[in-house]
């Protein structure tokens, strides 16, 4: 009992405290020191442990099953060959099942990739399942323009359309022709196309 009592003297003499009271306050900072801790998980550590409904790390629990990457669902660009521009307009986006799509000095090219712009809702929704060769010329969004008649157009409308083109055959897959309109485009120059009755 001597070792005791003697622990029990010094602490009282160095700290100015009770053996109690001393006994108590380190209790209290194991508990104060836990609690903080447990705030400043090692971002590791907490990847590992699970977080139950009252929001503490759970223990006893088995990781959950890590998400499997779903790879994107891009179609493949159907080629529909040569197509009339009544037909062209039910690919306007309004059926999630049919490709997007958009013609340009009779080219057809398929825009699904870019849903966010020339689909419903988008800035250039007005172009889709469209030929919009006129519109792009002018920049414009008037319906009245969304043809291919380049009549009337100015070089520098022409370059315009020109860079369009230049930037649809890189970005989009060629997937057909318009056929049957009253005026064809060829080479930037409007000519008049033989119908065929």
């Amino acid at each position: 009992m001597g070792l005791y009592a003697t622990a029990m003297e010094t602490m009282e003499a160095y700290t100015g405290l009770s053996p109690a009271a001393f006994f108590t306050i380190a209790a209290v900072m194991v508990v104060v020191y836990k609690i903080v801790c447990s705030m400043f998980v090692d971002p590791e550590e907490f990847d590992k442990k699970p977080i139950n409904a009252s929001g503490s790390i759970a223990t006893n629990q088995p990781p959950p099953p890590e998400p499997q990457p779903q790879p994107p669902t891009i179609q493949e660009p159907v080629q529909l060959g040569d197509v009339t521009e009544e037909e062209l307009r039910a690919y306007d986006g309004s059926d999630p099942n049919k490709p997007l799509l958009m013609a340009i000095k009779g080219k057809i090219y398929d825009v699904s990739r870019s849903r966010m712009f020339y689909g419903p809702g988008g800035p250039y929704a007005l172009f889709a399942g469209r030929e919009a060769s006129r519109a792009l010329a002018l920049m414009s969004f008037d319906p009245r323009d969304l043809n291919g008649n380049l009549e009337g157009l100015s070089e520098p409308e022409l370059e315009v359309l020109q860079d369009w083109e230049y930037k649809f055959m890189e970005k989009y897959v060629k997937v057909g022709q318009l056929v049957g309109t009253d005026q064809a485009v060829n080479g930037g120059e409007v000519q008049e196309s033989e119908k065929h009755d």
